[in-house]
C-alpha cells in the first residue's frame, strides 16, 4: 500500500503526539506524590519465597535504632526504583541504574528495584500493546537484560501505593535517616548523561553526610 507524503506526516505526527503526551503522563506533578524531606514509608518485601528485606535493616528514623542495631548497627544511603515488565521507559531506564549500581554498589548504598508487575496483573485494558496480565516475570526477564540490581517483589502493590508509584518509572534516593532527598518520575529521553550524573552525585553526597562506622 503506497502512501501519500501527506498521509505519512499525519501518521508521524500522531506518533510524535503520542509520545509526548506519554511522556507528560509519565512526568505530570501529583498531589499525593512525596516530596523532597518526607519521611520514605517502611516496607517489607520478599526477595526469595519465605525471605525479606526491610527498609530499616539500613535505614531509620533519626533517634531510632536500626531493625537488626546488634548485626547491623550502620546505616546506608538507599536508592529504590519502581518498575514493571511492561513499562516500556523503565527499560530504557535499567541499564542506566545497573552502571550506577556497579560502580556504587561497594559503597554504603543499597539498591533494589522494586517490581510491580504482579500488583498490576488484573488492571483492566492494555498498555505499550501489551495486556497487564501477559506481562513476563521480571526474575528471568531481567536476568535476560543483565540486571544484577537486588529485586524485591511488591505483588500486592502496598508499597507501590505508599510511594505513589503507580506511574512508572520512579526512582527515589533517601538518606541514613529515612529522609527522601531526590526523586524522579518518567523517563526523559535524551537525558542519560544527566541521569548518571544527578544520581550519581546524590548518591556521593548521601554517603558522604552518613554516621561514622560502628565497630
Amino acid at each position: 500500500m503506497k502512501f501519500s507524503f501527506f498521509q505519512l506526516w499525519i501518521m508521524l505526527s500522531l506518533t510524535v503526539g503520542l509520545a509526548q503526551n506519554d511522556l507528560k503522563e509519565q512526568t505530570a506533578p501529583d498531589p499525593l506524590d512525596l516530596k523532597i524531606g518526607d519521611e520514605a514509608p517502611s516496607f517489607a518485601l520478599m526477595y526469595e519465597p519465605g525471605k525479606f528485606e526491610f527498609l530499616k535493616n539500613w535505614s531509620e528514623i533519626e533517634g531510632k535504632k536500626l531493625r537488626k542495631n546488634v548485626t547491623q548497627p550502620n546505616r546506608y544511603a538507599v536508592v529504590l526504583s519502581f518498575f514493571a515488565t511492561w513499562c516500556q521507559p523503565c527499560m530504557k531506564e535499567l541499564p542506566l541504574l545497573e552502571e550506577v549500581y556497579k560502580e556504587y554498589k561497594d559503597t554504603r548504598t543499597k539498591f533494589f528495584l522494586i517490581d510491580i508487575t504482579d500488583a498490576t496483573r488484573n488492571n483492566p485494558g492494555e498498555v505499550y500493546g501489551m495486556k497487564y496480565a501477559d506481562a513476563p516475570e521480571a526474575k528471568d526477564f531481567l536476568k535476560k537484560k543483565g540486571m544484577t540490581m537486588p529485586i524485591l517483589y511488591d505483588r500486592r502493590g502496598h508499597t507501590m501505593k505508599r510511594y505513589n508509584a503507580m506511574k512508572l518509572p520512579r526512582l527515589f534516593v533517601m538518606d541514613g535517616y529515612r529522609k527522601i532527598t531526590f526523586m524522579r518520575r518518567g523517563f526523559h529521553e535524551g537525558e542519560e548523561e544527566k541521569f548518571v550524573k544527578e544520581l550519581s552525585e546524590e548518591i556521593e553526597k548521601r554517603v558522604k553526610a552518613l554516621p561514622p562506622l560502628v565497630d
